[in-house]
């Protein structure tokens, strides 16, 4: 059997999508989420559709440059465009153009109020919520290809170290001249594919990738040199054909992923550092020093290597890079505990004077959401200061507001991943309800007092170990026993042999 592909065939039943689609719909009620539009909400829609042409005014016109966006195949919600210009001495002028949601999406109203209560957009495996309506995420705020568009540009000049040494925050036109997707640009940047046929048919686009993948190589080996945590995660996404549920694939990172990540991660240091400089307060993406420091320390010495009483994201990256190089196979299992171990990230207020505690498995002390406006209402959030920042105009939210918007955004991240995980979980489910019974091999993904959770290679799924559980922690390996499945409520329990 194929250890990335799994089918059975119960799981093939026609109507699963529908069926999962109700599971989310359901899901999304009880975590608090606003599935559904109102019709102010459409309304306010169609006249910002209509409006559309009348703001799209800027200061700088980038539409020529090649901008292009690489995203996951289907995504159609398209935040943000990079492109490259070479420099003398060896450095490169990396600019990211963002898309200008707060052009068409005004505070005060009803697309607003409606962002405020989800404040995510949720991806389900049966069906996307979205943040914002269609019509703009999709549409009028999205860099779609061949579109001119609004943006908010982060200017970055990258040494050939992979060091931000100048930046600059600004407002533009843009044109998307191409749109990628991460699986064929990687395959074509590691030589195991031909030329995505978007970039063939523009001149020069292939040249212009490379540069980016170059300096994006440079920033991530700087990153990772100076703490930047090397963890290897792993996706499980349900694969459906017309509406039977027949498949778990799983998607690994790759190199065009790695690209935009290292640009985006630069992107937000940037914007970070620009609002404290003009003297405004901000919403930081914080993840803080590990509460479970200790565990990590233990999981690190079960496999022969050492870290400090004390935590330090350079020497678990040191530990975590060694254990890539010796065990490759093993390194997202690996990871995936130490992700558990790590914790939440979190939005929390920063103001002028103060220091937040900054991102631990980033390392970095500035750090900022920015580069999805359509997908996040902090990212929005974001926008807003800067165009505020920008015009030297004072900040339209009050600290307690921010402080307030941090912790409401915080609290939905969460909820958004437990329907995501509920949901993929009713998908495995229906794929595992036949071969209750068997044995798989388990790594223990959570061990609290809410309970004991172990996750399975083949297909990738989580579940909770409902007997034989005491003793155990976060990275043992067991073989776990298939006891029980409930697609309607996202049931997958095992036992431990």
């Amino acid at each position: 059997m194929d250890p990335k592909r799994f089918s059975a065939g119960r799981a093939s039943a026609f109507g699963a999508n529908v069926r999962l689609t109700d599971i989310a719909r359901r899901a999304m009620h009880e975590r608090g989420f606003a599935p559904d539009f109102s019709a102010a909400v459409l309304k306010e829609t169609t006249a910002a559709v209509a409006a559309s042409a009348e703001a799209n005014t800027s200061i700088r016109d980038l539409r020529i440059l090649p901008w292009v966006s690489i995203d996951n195949d289907n995504s159609l919600d398209l935040d943000q465009l990079s492109v490259a210009q070479p420099l003398a001495g060896g450095a490169v002028k990396i600019l990211v153009a963002i898309a200008d949601v707060d052009a068409v999406v005004n505070p005060d109203t009803a697309i607003d109020a409606h962002a405020q209560i989800n404040t995510t957009s949720v991806y389900t495996a049966a069906a996307v919520f979205p943040m914002l309506p269609e019509k703009l995420s999709t549409d009028l705020t999205c860099l779609r290809e061949d579109a001119e568009r609004l943006a908010l540009i982060v200017d970055m000049t990258v040494a050939d170290d992979g060091t931000v040494s100048e930046s600059a925050v600004y407002r533009a036109v843009v044109r998307n001249h191409a749109k990628l997707a991460y699986n064929s640009v990687a395959a074509w940047l590691d030589g195991q594919a031909a030329a995505p046929a978007r970039i063939a048919a523009v001149p020069g686009l292939d040249e212009q990738l490379r540069v980016q993948d170059r300096v994006a190589q440079a920033m991530n080996r700087f990153r990772h040199m100076h703490g930047a945590l090397s963890l290897e995660t792993i996706e499980a996404r349900p694969v459906f054909e017309g509406d039977a549920l027949t498949d778990i694939q799983l998607e690994r990172t790759n190199r065009a992923k790695q690209l935009i990540e290292n640009f985006m991660i630069a992107a937000n240091g940037v914007v970070a550092k620009y609002l404290a400089h003009k003297g405004l307060p901000s919403l930081r993406r914080q993840l803080r020093t590990p509460e479970r420091w200790d565990r990590i320390v233990a999981l690190a010495a079960d496999l022969g290597g050492h870290l400090p009483a004390e935590p330090s994201a350079s020497a678990l990256e040191e530990f975590l890079a060694a254990r890539r190089k010796s065990e490759p196979a093993k390194f997202s299992d690996l990871s995936l505990s130490v992700v558990k171990l790590l914790g939440r990230g979190e939005y929390v207020l920063e103001v002028p004077g103060t220091t937040a505690d900054g991102h631990f498995a980033l390392a970095m002390n500035d750090y900022t959401h920015s580069t999805a406006p359509n997908r996040r209402f902090s990212d929005l959030i974001t926008q807003r200061l800067l165009k505020a920042a920008d015009s030297g105009r004072a900040t339209p939210y009050s600290n307690d507001q921010l402080a307030q918007f941090g912790r409401h955004c915080t609290e939905q991240e969460t909820n958004a991943t437990k329907v995501e995980r509920q949901v993929r979980k009713s998908a495995a489910a229906l794929l595992l309800e036949s071969r209750v019974g068997e044995s798989f091999d388990a790594i223990v993904t959570g061990a609290s007092q809410k309970g004991t959770w172990v996750q399975i290679a083949h297909p990738l799924v989580e579940g909770k170990l409902v007997r034989a559980f005491a003793g155990l922690n976060v990275g043992d390996r067991i073989r776990a026993r298939l006891v029980h499945t409930d697609a309607e409520l996202g049931f997958i329990d095992f036992a431990r042999n």
